[in-house]
């Protein structure tokens, strides 16, 4: 899987770990930045990540800031973009079965290294259900984009 990743600065360290971690397992990590711990806006990383996956070269996209919080904000402007905020195994499965949430946010102020490895690769090995009332479910939210 090509997982694209963005970070602002408050989440620069934990990206770099779950970079580290996505690759140990098998998956191509491609790095959006930001790679210091100086203010950015992120924004601007949320819309690299989210436009690498509407293009189809990138699968799913990690984002993170000090909440999630912002990051799913901004993610969830760009049309094609489901994100979720994953503060726990179970809430981040749902999001793959039940809305097919192709972006997945950490707050890096509310999460460990070892915590988050745990919920990504949850997130990761969860596939949609496919399941008609899902799937009537997500492409409502889909419209809403019109």
């Amino acid at each position: 899987m090509r997982i694209a990743f963005g970070a602002d600065h408050g989440g620069f360290e934990l990206k770099n770990a779950l970079i580290e971690f996505v690759r140990s397992i098998g998956h191509a990590a491609l790095d959006c930045g930001v790679n210091r711990n100086e203010s950015v806006d992120y924004p601007d990383y949320a819309r690299a990540v989210g436009e690498l996956i509407v293009s189809g070269k990138a699968d799913v996209g990690v984002l993170i800031c000090r909440t999630g919080i912002g990051m799913c904000m901004a993610a969830n402007k760009i049309p094609g973009i489901r994100a979720a905020i994953g503060y726990h195994n179970e809430v981040a499965r749902l999001s793959r079965l039940h809305n097919n949430a192709n972006v997945l946010c950490f707050g890096a102020d509310f999460s460990n290294i070892e915590s988050a490895r745990g919920i990504l690769k949850t997130w990761l090995d969860t596939p949609f259900s496919g399941e008609n009332r899902h799937i009537k479910r997500v492409d409502k939210i889909m419209k809403l984009e019109q």
